[in-house]
């Protein structure tokens, strides 16, 4: 499977950003998620979309704000992000999950990773 994240950039704080993963390969997931990782910090969990049925769950930062969703067809998924604040900048990485554990907010939950994408937000 390879990812490939894109849509990151710079941007002024209020502004949004839609990022997308395109996947190929081996496409099966049970879930999709979207992590970020801020500079000295830890890959954090942001936003998960359950393949099947298209559940999303979101960390409660960002809850109102993001936007996670998915297109079957060319198995792409989107963050639609809005209001983005400065404590939004991160690298956003994708990730797939194929196995069926009902966990989706963990990194070690995630068999696939995105190369990331940076996303800088100006005050």
């Amino acid at each position: 499977v390879q990812l490939q994240a894109s849509g990151g950039g710079l941007v002024q704080a209020g502004g949004s950003l839609r990022l997308s993963c395109a996947a190929s390969g081996r496409t099966f997931t049970t879930y999709t998620g979207w992590f970020r990782q801020a500079p000295g910090k830890e890959r954090e969990f942001v936003s998960a979309i359950r393949w099947s049925g298209a559940t999303t769950y979101y960390a409660d930062s960002v809850k109102g704000r993001f936007t996670i969703s998915r297109d079957t067809a060319t198995n792409t998924v989107f963050l639609q992000m809005n209001s983005l604040k400065p404590e939004d900048t991160a690298v956003y990485y994708c990730a797939r999950k194929i196995g069926n554990g009902v966990k989706y907010d963990r990194v070690s939950e995630y068999d696939y990773w995105g190369q990331g994408t940076l996303v800088t937000v100006s005050s």
